[in-house]
């Protein structure tokens, strides 16, 4: 089954959905604002997305630029900024059978759902 981790606010989130949507596989929606992923279940999602924790973050944020910006943190810290501010994590996340993307290109998730 698929999942996508979804901002239904995100022009580019509400574009995979659709695309996903016209697959007419099984999906799973997880509104990540709303339900969190906790430290070990993002962890997991970066090990995934074979990721470091910076790169799932969207710096431009303004709780990113007021709270973190300049400060040197550990994967732990910036794992725990995303859990405390979800709005950091970027969307969407495209997760298919132990491997995960970030779905802003549907080009891309064409082919990651594709291959799998």
């Amino acid at each position: 089954m698929i999942q996508i981790y979804h901002n239904p606010r995100c022009g580019k989130s509400r574009t995979c959905l659709a695309f996903i949507e016209g697959t007419k596989q099984e999906y799973q929606i997880i509104p990540y604002l709303t339900e969190t992923p906790d430290f070990n279940e993002l962890k997991k999602l970066l090990e995934k997305l074979n990721l470091q924790p910076l790169q799932l973050v969207r710096t431009k944020e303004k709780v990113w630029i007021e709270n973190y910006k300049g400060k040197t943190l550990t994967d732990d810290q910036i794992i725990a900024a995303m859990v405390e501010h979800p709005i950091l994590i970027e969307r969407p996340i495209v997760v298919k059978d132990g491997k995960a993307i970030i779905g802003r290109d549907p080009d891309l998730v064409a082919s990651f759902l594709d291959q799998l």
